[in-house]
């Protein structure tokens, strides 16, 4: 009966070290890795990230400071973006892709669309559509992307930097 249940139990780790695996970029794992290496990769990509986290916070609060404070806020993109910028702008995500509607109006302080597709080219994304199109009183730019690698990849990202 013991051995069954330490059998089932060491069964369970190799399953949760396994996924673990899985969740970690390749440049952390190298080759065949012993358990406790696989976890010191895991601890290092964790403070990794810890580190970038920071680092955008920095930035979001130094927009913060540049732009001051702008009213309302979209669901599904992060403050720095609203904040930074007088536009209005929607993500939606659909079955083939994510969505990005981006509302400029004339004369005000515009994200341009080059900063839009340079942020998700640095993001790993891969722009489908883009289509632009001008109002008597606004822009609107329209842009579909999809993502090769999906896992852990929020549409809200995107405007964090």
């Amino acid at each position: 009966m013991h051995r069954v249940i330490e059998r089932q139990r060491r069964q369970e780790m190799a399953n949760l070290y396994a996924s673990l695996r899985n969740l970690l970029p390749p440049n952390y794992i190298r080759g065949k890795r012993s358990i406790s290496d696989q976890v010191d990769g895991a601890v290092s990509y964790i403070m990794y990230l810890k580190n970038r986290i920071d680092g955008l916070s920095g930035k979001r609060d130094e927009l913060k400071k540049v732009w001051g404070n702008s009213s309302g806020f979209h669901q599904g993109m992060s403050m720095s973006c609203i904040e930074a910028f007088p536009s209005s702008v929607v993500v939606r995500q659909s079955s083939d892709g994510v969505e990005i509607v981006i509302s400029d109006s004339v004369g005000a302080q515009a994200l341009t669309l080059s900063k839009v597709l340079q942020q998700l080219l640095e993001e790993g994304l891969d722009v489908v559509n883009c289509v632009s199109s001008r109002t008597d009183a606004s822009l609107i730019h329209t842009i579909k992307y999809e993502v090769s690698d999906m896992r852990g990849v929020d549409p809200s990202f995107c405007w964090r930097n």
